[in-house]
């Protein structure tokens, strides 16, 4: 039999799912001369959608914790070049499908996690990137794709962290393991930091650093720590909100080797923090803890914690200890109210406000200065540096879109706060919410020095967390359950421990 024949054989045994495939070929054929890569890929993945929705049926968490994992790890893959395709569809393709899964799985739905005030504060924020579509300050014409690339990094994304999180950590057990796998993240950023410092760079990280990134990453002969992140500025800010919450979990947590184990994990933040170079850091930590000292409802929490940041901040703004670790001295600039980058930070947005103001609803989401014409009236806002996210949405959405963003993100957060000093009375419990809630206003900070706030991993890590915030009142009960147990086990084998040493002396 020749091979048109079996081609025609196999048509007729298989004819609905051949002409599918067929189908998805030619549009994928298609997509790829006319939307590019991104379109491509979207198409070739369509057909294991399927697959991937049986087996995720049968491992709902599987998928959960490789999404969580390889968000972490996602800009790093694409740093050295193993990412064949931008690295957000991944991360969008197993949200988009983990929701899917929720949704057809209906029995373990768990919907009544989604009423809450942060979901409206999303879908408000989601709407008017929405409408955003329209915004043609720019005189480009509408751009669909564009506009879709940027809304799913500013907006949905968002969403999506919200969902996940909220249907999928949704009893005791998974929150410990939510932020264990947290820390043990942040603890092997912590050490690849480490080991960029003591043993050297890889050569794809060589690459990226003096190709590229050496005159943001060597400053005055410093060299800026990245580990597994985009950048120094990204590392250093999630290190720091970072150990804000694994400090807040140690210091409230009645487990001894929890407290031991996320104490450990917020000291290897903070050394990855100084190791960054991210001067913005500083005030991330200073936030977080601020929020801390108003939600641990403690005097005798909050006293401690006081005294000992004081006299950390107090040493690093107002002595010179510790003045020969050029990571101490990089930090310590950050109180330098005279620094020069802070200047040109200053200028940048002074000159990006006088056309900002001509355009209210800003340049446009998606649109960037490969897409402006070069005498158009908004090129040079397009090529100045935003160098801060808040910047970034003030100039593609305007002051409506800034407005709009900031108060969104003020409801969700106090919505957080509230949800932890009013209707949590578990006192461990209520430390598991401080945390997220603490570190969110951290990476906020750092959001507003730096473009990061919409970076991987922050987005599921950080608004993920605070989604987490709203569903604990309703798993209290269940909770305290969970920790007596835990108790119990823990008294337990301190008792057989006190018993061996008893018969020991014998």
């Amino acid at each position: 039999m020749n091979k048109v024949n079996i081609v025609v054989q196999y048509i007729k045994d298989n004819g609905g799912r051949a002409a599918v495939l067929f189908l998805l070929f030619l549009i994928a054929l298609y997509e790829l001369y006319s939307g590019g890569l991104n379109s491509f890929a979207i198409i070739c993945t369509l057909p294991l959608i399927p697959i991937f929705v049986y087996v995720g049926i049968k491992n709902k968490m599987t998928i959960f914790w490789t999404l969580f994992v390889f968000n972490y790890f996602v800009m790093y893959l694409n740093k050295i070049g193993y990412m064949p395709i931008p690295s957000s569809i991944p991360n969008e393709i197993f949200e988009i499908l983990l929701i899917v899964i929720a949704l057809i799985d209906a029995k373990d739905l768990h919907i009544s996690n989604l009423n809450n005030v942060m979901l409206l504060a999303l879908i408000v924020w989601g709407g008017f990137c929405c409408i955003e579509i329209f915004n043609d300050t720019c005189g480009l014409g509408i751009n669909i794709g564009a506009w879709y690339t940027g809304a799913r990094l500013m907006a949905f994304q968002l969403l999506y962290a919200f969902i996940i999180c909220s249907l999928y950590i949704s009893t005791p057990e998974k929150i410990i393991k939510f932020l264990r796998v947290f820390a043990i993240l942040s603890i092997f950023a912590a050490f690849w930091a480490w080991k960029q410092k003591t043993f050297g760079f890889t050569t794809a990280e060589k690459a990226w650093l003096w190709g590229y990134a050496a005159r943001t990453h060597v400053v005055n002969g410093i060299i800026r720590y990245f580990s597994v992140f985009s950048d120094a500025a990204n590392f250093g800010c999630n290190m720091a909100s970072s150990a804000v919450a694994f400090y807040i979990v140690g210091i409230t947590s009645r487990i001894k080797k929890d407290k031991i184990f996320f104490i450990i994990a917020g000291a290897a933040c903070t050394w990855a923090m100084f190791a960054s170079g991210t001067r913005t850091a500083i005030f991330c930590m200073i936030i977080g803890f601020l929020v801390f000292i108003f939600l641990s409802k403690s005097v005798k929490i909050a006293l401690p914690v006081t005294i000992v940041f004081g006299v950390f901040l107090f040493i690093l703004a107002f002595t010179t200890i510790g003045g020969s670790n050029s990571m101490i001295r990089r930090m310590r600039s950050a109180f330098n109210r005279d620094d020069a980058s802070k200047s040109v930070r200053d200028i940048n947005k002074e000159s990006m406000a006088k056309y900002v103001k001509d355009a209210p609803w800003g340049m446009g989401i998606g649109i960037f200065t490969e897409n402006v014409p070069p005498f158009n009236k908004y090129k040079i806002l397009s090529q100045t540096p935003p160098d801060s996210e808040y910047v970034f949405i003030w100039v593609h959405t305007g002051q409506i879109g800034i407005t709009v963003f900031v108060i969104t993100t003020i409801l969700m957060f106090m919505g957080g706060c509230w949800t932890v000093f009013f209707r949590i009375n578990n006192s461990s419990l209520r430390g598991i919410g401080a945390a997220f809630c603490c570190a969110f206003a951290a990476i906020h900070i750092g959001g507003y020095g730096n473009q990061i706030l919409m970076q991987f991993p922050n987005v599921l890590i950080f608004y993920g967390g605070l989604s987490i915030v709203y569903i604990l009142p309703s798993i209290e009960k269940d909770y305290q359950i969970f920790e007596d147990k835990r108790l119990k086990v823990q008294t337990e084998i301190k008792e057989e421990k006190a018993r061996k040493k008893r018969e020991s002396r014998v």
